[in-house]
């Protein structure tokens, strides 16, 4: 879905997270991140995602990435998320999808013959210069933390 490429600079953003903090890419010069877009907090799919990358976290900051997660739902839902599984990241709450659609995740999907437009679950991997390295379109919830570390 999304046109960005690796080897692509990331698109530069600027979005409040689950706290009210206002976060940048440019908070992340110099380390390496996880970005990761889920269609939306507290469903199955998107807890098993979280929790994996949870359960993985300690793997991700010792081989220097960030993780930083992205939804349109509100920072009332992210927070709560991240308290009910105690997620150690910070969750953009994108409401006005201007973070979605930089990255080109949002758009027509289908469920059970329904289509309608929604986040497609996809992870970025973005390097210390800002350049994507990793795109990953076929997220595997529950072994997410495994198909980014390899």
């Amino acid at each position: 879905m999304t046109t960005l490429k690796i080897g692509d600079k990331a698109p530069q953003f600027e979005a409040k997270d689950n706290a009210g903090n206002t976060i940048k890419l440019s908070d992340y010069s110099g380390k390496k991140l996880v970005l990761f877009f889920y269609p939306k907090a507290s469903t199955p799919g998107c807890t098993n995602e979280a929790c994996d990358l949870r359960d993985n976290y300690q793997s991700f900051l010792a081989k220097g990435y960030d993780v930083l997660g992205a939804s349109a739902d509100s920072a009332k839902r992210q927070q709560n998320w991240i308290n009910k599984h105690e997620l150690p990241f910070p969750l953009l709450a994108d409401e006005d999808k201007t973070v979605i659609k930089a990255y080109g995740v949002w758009g027509p999907k289908k469920f059970m013959g329904k289509e309608y437009d929604g986040i497609h679950r996809t992870t970025f991997v973005i390097d210390e210069n800002g350049v994507i390295e990793d795109i990953i379109t076929k997220v595997k919830t529950k072994v997410h933390a495994s198909q980014i570390l390899g």
